[in-house]
């Protein structure tokens, strides 16, 4: 239809074969298989112009309205992708969106002024297919493999304790020294793996408290209550104030990766740029 559109509208293959950059032979063909396909002529051809049948000069009138309603489309497409907008709703994980993402967020949410934003920051896994969420991030493990889970940073995990908390029990050098301190382990926990270059050992650690809250074990760190084993994005601003300290700088643990995960390849602009931003923020920093 939009080459018919343009034959019609520059009176003559040769011009519009030019107009869309396109070999002159592969128009006429086009326009040819247009008709065949119709049933009915639609151009009268002659060696230097072509003029409109009845039903070409009908079929013009429909299809012209036609392409300038699907241009507009495009356009209109391309201005929401420039400037998205609506209600961008995300599952989070507390500890990390509170610590880390929040500032990301804020820039995003300025960058774009048009979207509203809903998170669910509970510890529970939502249903991207039969809840009306756009996307999760996750941190660690990917989901399921009819999600589509796009990687979007490596964090690793650091071991920290507070001055106070050392300068009372000494601080451990290497990986078997673990085993004598306090350490703030999540629910189910017994070791820590950690590597060194190429050097990688499973350190049994224990302690007096087992819990699944990041920010609880963090607390409890600057409370000098133990050693912490977490990535050094959520104890940034602990270890600037002077309430954290990195121990065992040479040994840090496995790279945990970050994903934004969506039910469906095809995402709105307001998602895709969402997605796009913590990409290139997360990878930079």
């Amino acid at each position: 239809m939009a080459l018919f559109v343009e034959v019609v509208k520059a009176r003559s293959f040769r011009g519009a074969a030019a107009i869309l950059d396109m070999p002159n032979s592969t128009l006429s063909r086009r326009i040819g298989l247009l008709e065949k396909e119709i049933g009915l002529r639609l151009l009268n051809r002659t060696t230097r112009r072509i003029e409109l049948t009845e039903a070409g000069q009908l079929y013009f009138e429909r299809c012209k309205r036609i392409v300038d309603e699907a241009r507009l489309a495009h356009e209109q497409l391309g201005e929401m992708l420039a400037r998205p907008s609506g209600l961008l709703r995300v599952s989070l994980p507390v500890d990390f969106a509170n610590t880390y993402l929040a500032p990301l967020i804020t820039e995003f949410a300025r960058q774009y002024p048009g979207i509203d934003f809903e998170f669910d920051l509970t510890p529970r896994r939502v249903d991207l297919v039969s809840e009306p969420y756009d996307l999760a991030i996750r941190v660690g493990e990917s989901e399921a493999s009819h999600m589509i889970a796009r990687p979007l940073a490596r964090l690793h995990g650091h071991l920290y304790a507070s001055p106070r908390y050392l300068e009372e029990n000494g601080e451990p050098n290497e990986p078997a020294d673990l085993a004598h301190h306090q350490c703030l382990c999540q629910t189910r926990v017994g070791s820590w793996t950690l590597q060194n270059g190429t050097q990688t050992v499973e350190a049994g650690v224990s302690g007096r408290f087992h819990l699944n809250s990041i920010g609880m074990l963090r607390r409890l760190a600057t409370l000098d209550m133990g050693i912490t084993f977490m990535p050094q994005e959520i104890v940034a601003d602990e270890v600037a104030a002077g309430r954290l300290r990195r121990i065992m700088p040479q040994w840090q643990g496995l790279p945990m990766t970050i994903y934004a995960v969506t039910e469906t390849r095809l995402l709105p602009a307001k998602t895709q740029r969402f997605i796009e931003f913590l990409r290139e923020r997360l990878s930079r920093d």
